[in-house]
């Protein structure tokens, strides 16, 4: 039986947190070689960085990780970031407060999302679950609620995959790709209009365009440590005086924000 589980999760930054993102799983990306955690699944088997199973459907990406949820586990086996690692930190706000996953599941059962701060105090997991099998769907997680409340900077992100109080009949295998997205395209759709935000060439050794083909941009990039290094407003700005290095860009278009990843080499 096979799961496939795909996280879309806006994010924010200050000038003393970021997030370190998206986390694609990719050789040289955020969350294929950080230490995760799995817990309450019988033995623990590590969650494994794979082939795509699929890579000619929606999600074309080469690898992707693989979590075994195993008959014997707990309904709420998962796995979890290490605290002061992976992620980085960050806060809520309206920005960050709407998590879209997309799963791809063969049985109805919850996925969780929980976000814990460095003393592991957290909120209560919010689970949603699939309607379809055997299908892409896109579920979506209101964290609005959590906005000003204890603990307000979290480290760590907890992945519920298949949380399941009925129990399992078997192992189910859970693939897990692009959390927070993409890492260089990004569609934006307000009002019924869709704008296409690209970076490239990224990676990079020489300049970056930022393009937006429905107006200006307002951006702000930041370095990996979450300090701001630039603001930009521009429909197309080119940038050749970055150190090597990973960077990620708050975008602001037609009211909206998103965030891309730019590596330059």
């Amino acid at each position: 039986m096979r799961f496939i589980l795909t996280l879309i999760i806006g994010c924010t930054f200050h000038q003393s947190m970021a997030q370190n993102i998206p986390i694609d799983f990719e050789q040289g990306g955020y969350g294929n070689d950080w230490v995760w955690t799995t817990f309450e699944n019988d033995n623990n088997p590590p969650l494994e960085i794979v082939p795509n199973p699929d890579p000619t459907s929606i999600n074309p990406s080469s690898t992707v990780a693989m979590f075994t949820a195993k008959q014997n586990g707990q309904p709420w086996a998962g796995f979890e970031s290490t605290h002061g690692a992976g992620i980085g930190s960050f806060s809520l706000d309206n920005e960050n407060c709407t998590v879209k996953i997309m799963v791809w599941k063969s049985v109805i059962s919850d996925v969780g999302i929980k976000f814990v701060d460095a003393n592991n105090a957290a909120q209560p997991e919010i689970k949603v679950s699939n309607t379809l099998v055997d299908q892409w769907e896109e579920l979506t997680f209101d964290f609005s609620s959590r906005i000003g409340v204890y603990p307000l900077v979290k480290d760590q992100i907890v992945i519920f995959p298949d949380f399941n109080l009925s129990g399992r009949t078997k192992d189910n295998v859970v693939f897990i790709d692009n959390i927070y997205g993409t890492d260089n395209t990004s569609e934006i759709t307000n009002n019924q209009l869709t704008t296409k935000i690209q970076l490239y060439p990224n990676p990079s050794n020489d300049c970056v365009e930022i393009i937006n083909g429905n107006g200006n941009i307002d951006a702000e990039l930041f370095d990996i440590l979450g300090n701001m290094v630039k603001s930009i407003h521009s429909s197309s700005f080119k940038i050749d005086d970055l150190p090597n290095g990973i960077y990620l860009f708050k975008i602001k278009t037609k009211g909206t924000f998103e965030t891309l990843r730019l590596e330059k080499i």
